[in-house]
């Protein structure tokens, strides 16, 4: 039996009066997992409609662009339903065996590639999650593999013209896998922890109702276990934000080169261009992958349908569009035009790397050279807002570089369609929406110190204009 402590009884009347106790100083202690009361993109309905939309998007983009033609015209309901090659059209065994197989070398990749683990962010539960670095590993010996091909066999091999015939059934194993993934980490979601606790849920993805939940994610790090590595948490958002979709991205570029080499006999200045931006911009996005552990996308929001299509279709199979178009109608640029693009490329590329590498920089370690002299914000939140160099310019400075590379990506196409400048008109309400949704949670986390950084820092996206 356990002793008793003999001075128990004396000693707790005098320890501790209730009646000098003034309750307003105790303050509530928070849910863990608060309801979700804010919703975004309009609510459910509005979840539901981008829900269904954005598939039917992807689609369209196809019929409306492709080696037959490219017009606004394509888009009529007759021209649509001529090009409708039915269910047996859309659903292709063969492409949905290629892409689990695409699937497969990644995880094998993921597995075998050693790397540095890194920690992201503290979560609001005080721990943080691990995540192995290998992305860029990755990327370089996938696109090596695919080279590799193209040096030894030519572009005829069949691991190009497979892209090219099967692009569509490739886009509906995409949406498929996509759909299950997302329904994955919504219903384990609700699986208890081993030790009977809760998981972590997204701020905004905790509503209750299964929609709007599932198509903002609710879980906000979902991981598996592998059982051949225990010691080795998979997790998912991270491995899907830029590997099945980004390295993918670059690899249909290339199989869309080979393309247009087998069918007019040369790779145009245009189609160069493009692969070579593109490229650019996954292989940065890779080489930096840590630095994605600090975004929105990480840290705030849940994994749901909307990440899960976004990351493993709507990147890969509208983002390369350009590359797809200029696969069957090439357009040669020449010297001056080609430059031009070039010297827009390279702006947009040095507004958003350099402003991204100062903001990195100075969250990570103030007191660096390149970033000690900045003038800065001290919240009461305790985090530190930059009010000079490129975020003293603009708040959102980083998204008019990424802006401008949008135009450098679809500027080589030419101007025979307004089809391949989607990209540009698309990216530029993504990039609005996005900073939409920032301004509003910084508004609500930092409150009053975020009027303040308002009042120095005037314009949101380009400065003097917006």
């Amino acid at each position: 039996m356990p002793r008793k402590n003999a001075n128990a009884s004396k000693a707790t009347p005098a320890a501790v009066d209730a009646k000098k106790v003034d309750t307003r100083d105790i303050k509530p202690v928070e849910p863990l997992n608060p309801k979700t009361t804010h919703y975004e993109f309009a609510g459910t309905i509005g979840a539901l409609g981008v829900t269904l939309l954005t598939p039917a998007f992807t689609y369209l983009l196809y019929f409306a662009c492709n080696e037959t033609s490219c017009s606004l015209s394509s888009l009529s309901l007759s021209s649509l339903q001529s090009r409708l090659p039915g269910w047996t059209g859309l659903v292709d065994p063969e492409a949905i065996r290629a892409y689990l197989k695409w699937w497969q070398l990644l995880l094998i990749l993921w597995v075998v590639i050693p790397a540095p683990w890194v920690e992201g962010t503290e979560l609001r539960d005080g721990t943080r999650a691990q995540y192995k670095m290998n992305g860029f590993r990755t990327f370089v010996v996938v696109i090596a593999m695919q080279v590799g091909v193209l040096l030894w066999y030519g572009p005829g091999h069949v691991v190009f013209t497979f892209v090219w015939e099967h692009y569509l059934g490739l886009i509906t194993a995409a949406c498929l896998f996509s759909f299950a993934l997302a329904v994955h980490v919504y219903a384990s979601s609700y699986i208890p922890v081993k030790n009977g606790g809760s998981k972590l849920l997204a701020l905004g993805g905790n509503s209750g109702n299964v929609i709007y939940d599932f198509f903002i994610g609710r879980e906000l790090n979902p991981t598996l276990n592998l059982p051949f590595l225990p010691d080795q948490p998979f997790d998912i958002k991270q491995f899907a934000e830029l590997r099945p979709g980004i390295i993918l991205w670059v690899a249909l570029n290339i199989a869309f080169a080979a393309h247009q080499f087998v069918e007019f006999g040369r790779v145009t200045d245009s189609m160069v261009l493009v692969c070579v931006f593109q490229g650019w911009y996954c292989l940065d996005s890779l080489w930096n992958e840590e630095a994605v552990l600090t975004t929105m996308d990480i840290t705030t929001d849940g994994f749901g349908f909307m990440l899960s299509f976004g990351d493993l279709v709507w990147v890969p199979f509208t983002y390369s569009l350009q590359a797809r178009y200029l696969a069957s109608h090439p357009v040669d640029l020449g010297l001056w035009k080609s430059a031009t693009i070039v010297a827009v490329q390279l702006a947009g590329y040095y507004i958003f790397r350099s402003a991204n590498t100062q903001k990195n920089t100075f969250r990570n370690t103030p007191t660096h050279p390149s970033v000690s002299h900045l003038a800065y914000l001290q919240t009461s939140y305790g985090t530190r807002l930059i009010t000079s160099g490129w975020w003293g310019t603009a708040r959102h400075i980083n998204y008019l570089g990424d802006w401008i590379m949008a135009w450098a990506w679809c500027l080589p196409t030419g101007f025979a369609t307004p089809i391949t400048y989607f990209y540009v008109g698309f990216f530029a309400v993504l990039l609005l929406h996005r900073e939409r949704r920032d301004e509003e949670k910084c508004g609500r986390k930092y409150g009053k110190d975020w009027e303040e950084y308002k009042r120095r820092v005037r314009w949101r996206i380009v400065p003097y204009v917006y």
